[in-house]
């Protein structure tokens, strides 16, 4: 069957390039009964291609299921995929017929593979070499006909060298690898789904049309997709509901896109819009722009005493202040400067308080690190270690200035 055939007949939106190859190697495959691994990230759609090898393939009149093996607890994930004996344990009244023998001659997609407990991965080891398995709580050896899809969002490989997931296993299932591509990887694709999504909720809710305002359409293009799918769609629905004015502009997107990616697949919508994370070297920029600033000010405000040399404050408080501002905007690796003021020689002086102005030159550091560091602990230490402060102070998020916290060992 041609590639366009299949995206017809399961409802696959899209003309990426990688796309089109996961497609081609789910066509390939299907007839077979190979194992596949079916990697991705959440949300990239990979029930759908379990779906697609099934339907191609010769066992496709028997039963198919899904099984979510990270929604099950540990304690009774054998029971469910193996069944088990009246008395197995406490609890079981009853035998039961496990996955494993009620699909019997179909397929069996085993989603999240890798929270699979290392004891019934080993149970699973078996069935795939030799279609044999035995109930909890029995000692008879059942056989049984299944075609086994598994599908993960994690690296199996880095869980095998964690040893969290078994290397036998893992070469068993990884036959033919099948990857499905992030949705930032196909940003060609993304308006098109976009469109036949909001297309779907409209019709479903009975609302007016949604169109998006160029703006908007880059946005959307460009916007990571954390949530992949899942994430996109859920958002169309949204846009389909809540808003009134059916041309969405790039502000009002703007609103339902988180700022950055929380680990949380599904958006939500904000009152604040989102504020621009910017790079490391930005953020030291802006905090040295912002330091030069307060050097001019500082000037002026020195020009300003030495000009109205006549008010009536103590000398002794100026020079204080001024030490206490130069300590202030002191930058890393810059001249060590301190004014010096003495008593008063001349009331009607331009320089009454005879400021004297020392310098020491040191060498400079040019390290880009080293002004980050710095930069940091002072944020840290202006607003007593509270990092949600300090990283408004330097303009970056909150998670950004954890990160770097870390892998500048602060």
């Amino acid at each position: 069957m041609e590639i366009q055939e299949i995206k017809q007949r399961f409802g696959i939106i899209g003309n990426s390039p990688l796309l089109n190859r996961a497609i081609n190697i789910a066509n390939q495959v299907a007839p077979t009964d190979i194992s596949v691994l079916i990697t991705g990230e959440s949300g990239s759609g990979k029930e759908v291609f379990s779906h697609i090898i099934h339907q191609m393939s010769p066992r496709k009149h028997g039963p198919f299921i899904a099984v979510n093996c990270g929604a099950i607890p540990e304690g009774t994930i054998d029971s469910e995929l193996f069944g088990h004996e009246k008395g197995a344990y406490t609890g079981a009244v009853g035998e039961r017929k496990g996955y494993f023998e009620t699909v019997n001659g179909g397929t069996i997609f085993l989603d999240e593979i890798a929270e699979m407990p290392l004891g019934t991965q080993a149970r699973l080891l078996r069935v795939l070499e030799s279609g044999q398995y035995i109930k909890v709580g029995s000692s008879k050896v059942e056989k049984t006909n299944v075609r086994v899809i598994a599908a993960t969002n994690v690296d199996v490989y880095e869980a095998v060298k964690n040893g969290k997931f078994r290397e036998d296993l893992y070469y068993r299932l990884n036959t033919v690898p099948l990857r499905i591509p992030p949705l930032r990887d196909r940003k060609e694709d993304v308006y098109l789904l976009f469109r036949k999504f909001t297309s779907d909720f409209t019709d479903k809710y009975r609302t007016p049309p949604i169109q998006l305002d160029e703006d908007a359409q880059q946005i959307l293009i460009n916007y990571s997709w954390p949530g992949n799918i899942r994430q996109l769609k859920n958002m169309a629905e949204q846009l389909a509901v809540l808003e009134r004015d059916r041309i969405i502009t790039g502000q009002t997107l703007l609103s339902y896109i988180p700022a950055e990616a929380t680990g949380r697949n599904l958006p939500m919508r904000l009152d604040n819009q989102p504020k621009e994370d910017f790079s490391e070297r930005d953020i030291l920029y802006k905090v040295l722009f912002d330091m030069k600033r307060d050097m001019v000010e500082l000037k002026k405000l020195v020009a300003d005493i030495i000009e109205h040399g006549g008010v009536s404050v103590n000398h002794a408080t100026h020079s204080q202040t001024l030490n206490q501002l130069y300590r202030d905007i002191e930058l890393p690796g810059t001249t060590d400067t301190q004014f010096t003021l003495q008593q008063p020689v001349n009331n009607n002086s331009t320089n009454p308080y005879n400021i004297t102005h020392e310098a020491e030159e040191v060498e400079e550091s040019l390290s880009l690190i080293d002004k980050e560091s710095d930069l940091i602990r002072k944020a840290l230490k202006k607003h007593k270690g509270k990092r949600k402060l300090a990283a408004n102070e330097l303009g970056i998020s909150e998670r950004t200035l954890y990160r770097k916290i870390k892998e500048l060992n602060l």
